[in-house]
């Protein structure tokens, strides 16, 4: 059987190729952090081309894509993606982008990174970072089952019969369920966060009946009984991906630059690519050939056949542009150019294995990477080392100042990063402190800052001759040298200890603010024609309207969080007719602008205050408080109530009517099963409270309910967030005096709630403020 080589190279993304999908041998579908998903066409044969068309352009990068198989009520089949925006996007192929979409699935709370469908084509399952997996019915989109249980987020799923679903966490566990939800089976898959799974054929050699990669560098195979039968080592970096061919070999990438094919638990081929990271590869069951996506925004087509493969020059291109590629030096670590092999080994020795890498010191002083070939028995020049950031002991010049490190940080797509100057003389934690205060950013990014700084200058020291030396699986977020707050994997034993800042009092106000736009606006339109076509003139927005919409939509993207503006006027009206008086199924959109508006805007409560009603009371007429309402309405409104603080209006409603907000909220924070993105909004409008109760409103009883309240989210909640958010909200009203700290010691039992936060958080953070508040309590 002849290797895999380049059919085609499909360009036309502008950033990281994230997802790509194989579902026929005429199309490939890839999803990209550019926010679009693209299917491209077979045109010819002879040399393979493409077509490439737009299936969807949202506005935040895009994680995944999946194809649901051809039916009798979808001829064409369905794209499924999902990223940042946390919405599910379900589109038939041959719809515009501008067309509205099948279906958008909400329910995840933060970024979906794993989609899978099952081989019936009857059911979606995907993965997010709001560590939840959800199962959805294909054409019954309305509501999900959720697979509770996980402590960090489902980076992987994987649909694998009618009776089973597995799913891969950042918290080290695989786990399989039952399609009704209930856990069947959890295992640790290894020593790190566990990025991909696959399902293995009867003809696979081994007993397995799956495969897991993930951040150890290595493949493992399962019994679904949860037995681990065997072990693929070869990759050196991150695994983010897995397939299968229809012979039975395992197909793997990996932030080592490469695809590997595996047979027989030894790897018979490597595919290197002129890209740090190969973040998707994804196999055609009908011809076996398979396609990858990778950080240089090209998706790549390797073939086995002749027949598809492309040219000698295309493939010699390709080839050409792997060796002239630049490696990193954090990607292989110390190298001692002295101790190296010249030119002359690559002569005399053979390789051990394929994708054996070995570094030499050319002529030139430079040094090569060269990797075997163990089908053609001939090393492969695959690029040259070069000095990564900081990696060399030579100082960075940044805004006139050098520095040991100047990491690259992600904040929002479509923005230039942000830059983290560091010096290995400076507190990691005084460092992410001003970074994130200079910045404006969440304080809930802190510990993921500085455990991010430390693992990445690693092996440093002081002086001219400091280097960085990058552990494989070191880095938490997989990222290299570059940090995406929030997407957070467990982390790895090896991070260092730093001593913590303190956390306590929070001293300014949390919002929750982020939001597609443009698929608001898109869904209003959408609902907007549906009314229209019901005859629902009365309720229903006239052009003019939409027109406003329009253009109070662009307002809020051109507002600054934290800089409320009283320009926003002509769309709040919409907004508030969209909540209260369409359909209750239809209100969703309504109620996520007004969120918004709470925080952008002093305008909302002048428009909503007449007497002695406020938006408090709009909310509360909407119903979305009953206990009927849909959890989502719920959790919006709640939303809102915590963006109140956001403006000196809305701080004097959210301080007048505590009362009535607290008699709304406190039954959710109660429920028997209480929703989890719900709990997260009344934490975080709880912080609000005591942070206003740090100024001039202090209220003795008030403090005391909230602690009361505050406690028993503590208590209860299984949600990592909710319960850190509680913690500091508690903490915060710890520090308005003795007589707090005095009845969370004696009423409220506080020390219980703080054993209770250790046993189910491992996560610094809370080890962090546990620690403080105890110090509070004056007990250790």
């Amino acid at each position: 059987m002849g290797d895999f080589k380049l059919s085609a190279s499909l360009q036309g993304h502008e950033d990281d190729v994230r997802g790509v999908s194989f579902p026929d041998p005429k199309v490939v579908l890839s999803a990209s952090r550019d926010a679009t998903v693209r299917l491209w066409k077979l045109l010819s044969s002879s040399p393979p081309t493409y077509d490439c068309t737009l299936s969807s352009h949202g506005s935040a990068f895009i994680n995944a894509v999946a194809y649901v198989p051809s039916s009798d009520k979808f001829p064409d089949g369905l794209i499924v993606s999902g990223g940042k925006d946390t919405i599910i996007e379900v589109r038939q192929p041959g719809r515009q982008p501008s067309e509205n979409a099948d279906a958008l699935l909400l329910g995840h709370a933060a970024n979906v990174c794993a989609l899978d469908v099952s081989a019936d084509g009857r059911t979606i399952v995907s993965g997010g970072w709001d560590a939840e997996a959800r199962i959805w019915t294909v054409g019954q989109w309305e509501g999900s089952i959720v697979l509770q249980g996980h402590e960090g987020s489902v980076w992987a799923v994987l649909a694998y019969d009618r009776e089973t679903i597995i799913t891969g966490c950042a918290d080290r566990q695989i786990r399989m369920f039952h399609p009704s939800g209930k856990l069947v089976r959890s295992i640790r898959g290894g020593p790190d966060v566990v990025r991909a799974l696959c399902k293995l054929p009867h003809k696979h050699p081994s007993t397995a009946n799956f495969a897991s990669a993930g951040n150890d560098a290595v493949i493992r195979l399962w019994t679904i009984q949860g037995k681990e039968v065997g072990q693929l080592h070869g990759h050196e970096n991150f695994i983010y991906s897995l397939g299968v061919l229809t012979t039975g070999e395992i197909v793997s990438s990996s932030e080592d630059r490469t695809a590997r094919i595996w047979n027989n638990n030894q790897c018979i081929q490597t595919i290197t690519h002129p890209a740090i990271s190969v973040w998707s590869i994804s196999v055609c069951a009908e011809n076996g050939d398979i396609a990858t996506g990778a950080s240089d925004r090209i998706v790549r087509v390797f073939s086995r056949s002749p027949d598809r493969q492309a040219d000698p020059p295309t493939i010699q291109a390709f080839e050409d542009s792997v060796k002239a590629s630049s490696i990193p030096q954090q990607a292989v670590g110390n190298i001692n150019k002295e101790q190296l092999p010249g030119p002359d080994f690559i002569q005399r020795k053979s390789g051990t294995k394929d994708g054996q890498v070995q570094m030499i010191q050319e002529t030139n002083g430079n040094v090569s990477a060269y990797q075997w070939s163990s089908s053609s028995q001939t090393w492969i020049n695959v690029g040259t080392v070069v000095d990564a950031v900081g990696s060399s002991g030579r100082k960075i010049s940044y805004q006139g100042q050098d520095y040991d490190y100047v990491f690259d940080v992600d904040i929002e797509d479509g923005k230039p990063a942000l830059k983290l100057p560091f010096n290995l003389s400076q507190n990691v934690w005084d460092v992410a402190r001003k970074f994130i205060a200079d910045n404006e950013l969440p304080i809930t990014y802190l510990d993921q800052v500085a455990n991010f700084i430390t693992t990445n200058t690693q092996g440093a020291s002081l002086g001219p001759s400091s280097s960085q030396q990058q552990v494989p699986g070191s880095d938490p977020w997989g990222t290299g040298s570059r940090y995406r707050p929030g997407e957070v994997d467990a982390p790895s034993s090896q991070q260092k200890e730093a001593s913590a800042p303190k956390l306590l009092p929070q001293t300014s106000f949390l919002e929750i603010t982020s939001a597609n736009l443009p698929v608001i606006e898109k869904k209003i339109r959408e609902l907007n024609s549906q009314l229209l076509e019901q005859g629902r003139k009365d309720i229903s927005l006239n052009p003019s309207d939409l027109d406003d919409l329009a253009a109070t939509i662009k307002q809020l993207q051109q507002s600054r969080p934290g800089n409320p503006s009283t320009g926003i006027t002509s769309g709040i009206d919409i907004a508030i007719r969209i909540a209260t008086t369409w359909p209750v199924e239809k209100r969703i959109p309504g109620l996520d602008l007004l969120r918004l508006f709470a925080a952008a805007t002093p305008n909302l409560y002048t428009r909503t205050s007449s007497d002695d009603k406020t938006i408090v009371d709009l909310l509360a007429s909407a119903g979305v408080f009953e206990p009927q309402a849909p959890p989502n309405h719920t959790m919006l409104a709640i939303r809102a109530l915590v963006n109140l603080f956001n403006t000196d209006e809305g701080r004097l409603i959210a301080d007048g009517e505590f009362d009535k907000i607290y008699a709304l909220v406190e039954p959710f924070a109660k429920a028997e099963s209480p929703n989890k993105n719900s709990i997260i909004a009344i934490a975080t409008l709880f912080i609000n409270y005591a942070v206003l109760m740090k100024g001039p409103t202090e209220n003795a009883d008030r403090a005391l309910t909230l602690l009361d309240a505050l406690t028993g989210i503590v208590n209860s909640t299984k949600d990592l967030e909710a319960l850190y958010r509680a913690l500091v909200g508690a903490g915060t009203l710890l520090s308005l005096g003795e007589d707090f700290r005095e009845a969370a010691r004696e009423a409220f039992d506080f020390e219980r709630a703080l054993e209770r936060a250790e046993s189910v958080s491992q996560e610094a953070r809370v080890k962090s403020v546990v620690r403080e508040m105890r110090d509070m309590l004056g007990k250790r």
